[in-house]
């Protein structure tokens, strides 16, 4: 019928042809966009070579004098002048190149960089005091391009920044030392705790994977040059710097200390944390998230008895606390994280086992060793010894003494 039409269309135009034999002309015209098939390929003769390219034997004396003892370790440029010095010409730079090209002898000199496949680490918390991230930041001093250091153990389910420490030097005893108060002040049991930290000198030195070992923690590092494995820290280090009163510079040692010990208390019991349903971190820390979050449905409850018409999309419930929080969720189906499993009897994924410790006692239970500093207020914080700049007023391992004492135990 289309053929027909065509034909017709001949003589009396396309409209009236397609009237007459009820032919959708939107049919004809798409008829006339069909592209035929394509006809068969045909064996073309093989390219003639070029009469001015080498002959066989021509690229074969030029192959050879590449590989030969005197120019194996040259470039073909280097080559190329050095005959040319020697009156010797035989092709250009480009011909050499795909002389070797053809006998895949054109690579790097050197053997490149295969970087191994590190294992993700992927590490839960459903309680306080199961997994902490660490990490040490920089604080300018007044003299350019002296730094005051800032060591922060925060722990990943409530936020509470567990201890913390302001020192002039970045140093495995230091970091020894705070980590070993501060499990001793929040008393954690062996085989509860995993440690979380990146690659940094202090992080990886040997001293502080023993001293891990005989508290009975486990350790967990970073992938090499992936930040986003230790975001906690990240993110409570941006949190710190962007605050309004955060200075350009500190004036003295005791001067950070001091706006430290400020912050470190604003932000574990008056910063409303988003990642915590806008509880304080040691409300969480301290088993105490609930109770503020009943108190607060009660106050929504009223506000919504007395205008209902206010709240379009029904009655208001606080925000939940979240059940877990994740280092690296592992993935299922499209990409969404897998529900929050129960713990599992045994390290997570990522993390090392610590060996039992020497001599069956762990060090943890014998703190003859530590020694804390009371200073006024809420705070009670530990002193280090080696650190001979400290004075009672300018504790150094920051930490709540109430929130130590209230921390509910976990299972």
């Amino acid at each position: 019928m289309i053929q027909t039409a065509e034909e017709l269309a001949a003589s009396v135009g396309v409209a009236a042809a397609c009237t007459v034999l009820a032919v959708p002309r939107s049919s004809l015209y798409r008829t006339r966009l069909t592209t035929p098939e394509p006809t068969k390929a045909v064996d073309l003769p093989a390219r003639p070579a070029p009469p001015r390219a080498l002959s066989l034997a021509e690229k074969a004396q030029v192959r050879d004098l590449l590989n030969s003892e005197r120019f194996q370790d040259a470039a073909p440029r280097a080559v190329y002048a050095a005959l040319l010095d020697e009156d010797r010409y035989l092709c250009s730079v480009s011909t050499m190149y795909r002389i070797l090209t053809e006998h895949a002898e054109v690579r790097e000199r050197r053997n490149q960089l295969r970087h191994p496949a590190y294992q993700k680490p992927e590490l839960l918390a459903t309680g306080p005091n199961q997994v902490w991230s660490w990490d040490i930041t920089k604080l300018r001093s007044p003299s350019k391009g002296v730094y005051y250091y800032l060591y922060v153990l925060i722990d990943i389910y409530s936020r509470y920044v567990v201890g913390w420490m302001i020192a002039e030097v970045e140093a495995a005893e230091l970091a020894e030392q705070l980590i070993a108060e501060t499990c001793a002040k929040q008393g954690v049991p062996p085989t509860q705790l995993t440690i979380h930290a990146d690659n940094g000198s202090p992080m990886i030195a040997k001293s502080v994977a023993i001293l891990l070992t005989d508290l009975g923690v486990a350790k967990s590092h970073s992938r090499p040059h992936v930040s986003n494995d230790n975001p906690y820290s990240e993110a409570q280090f941006k949190t710190l710097k962007y605050r309004p009163d955060y200075p350009e510079r500190f004036g003295c040692l005791a001067d950070a200390r001091s706006w430290g010990r400020a912050f470190f208390n604003w932000y574990n019991h008056q910063h409303h944390h988003t990642g915590l349903g806008l509880l304080t971190p040691a409300d969480v820390h301290a088993g105490r998230g609930e109770t503020v979050r009943q108190q607060r449905q009660v106050v929504l409850q009223q506000a919504f008895q007395a205008h209902p018409e206010r709240f379009v999309q029904g009655a208001p419930c606080p925000a939940k606390l979240p059940e877990a929080a994740w280092i690296n969720p592992p993935k299922s189906g499209a990409g969404a994280a897998t529900p929050a499993p129960e713990l599992a009897e045994g390290p997570p994924t990522g993390a090392e086992l610590p060996a039992p410790p020497r001599g069956g006692v762990p060090a943890i239970a014998s703190p003859t060793d530590l020694r804390y500093t009371a200073i006024s207020g809420t705070e009670d914080r530990a002193t280090l010894r080696s650190d001979l700049s400290a004075v009672p007023a300018d504790g150094v391992a920051g930490q709540s003494r109430h929130c130590a004492s209230e921390a509910l135990p976990t299972t």
